[in-house]
């Protein structure tokens, strides 16, 4: 198992595993599959997101293949510099269990430390996601607030926790 920093050569892989996530998890993400698969040149637009100096994608490989990401992305706003968000939080559902979401977040964690001036880490995660809640506090993130009706799917509500960790 490799962890690294994703390149621009790794936008299309990106794209189908971000497709895989909002398809087969519609309720843990802002996006859905529906409006991904509308948008025009997605692959440029994740070369893009990947060039920016702001944007830190770590991807998880076994061998070749891309199976897991996460995304650190640094707020530009001068009065929020010091924040920093983590989004696009997946691991493949058969590599569930093996430490690689804690890989992931580790990376992204030792990045947001190493960049001058980013003093805190915030996220969101649905409520009722115990792997996913029981991770983000196993690294030292703790929730500042529920927002209920957070997303709607269809006729579904689903709440988010919003978590931040102190850098």
């Amino acid at each position: 198992m490799e962890i690294r920093l994703l390149h621009e050569s790794d936008a299309a892989s990106y794209w189908d595993l971000r497709l895989e996530a909002l398809k087969n998890h519609p309720e843990a993400f802002g996006s859905s599959y529906e409006e991904a698969i509308r948008r025009e040149k997605p692959v440029e637009g994740v070369k893009r997101n990947l060039a920016n100096p702001d944007n830190f994608t770590f991807g998880a490989f076994d061998g070749k293949s891309l199976i897991g990401m996460v995304t650190l992305l640094r707020e530009s706003a001068q009065k929020m510099q010091h924040r920093g968000n983590i989004y696009a939080m997946y691991v493949q559902h058969q590599y569930g269990g093996k430490g690689i979401g804690t890989s992931l977040m580790e990376a992204a964690i030792q990045q947001a430390r190493s960049l001058e001036g980013l003093e805190q880490l915030n996220l969101s995660v649905v409520t009722s996601n115990d792997s996913a809640n029981n991770l983000y506090r196993k690294l030292g993130f703790s929730v500042f607030g529920t927002e209920k009706h957070a997303l709607k799917i269809g006729d579904l509500y689903v709440d988010e926790h919003h978590m931040v960790l102190f850098l």
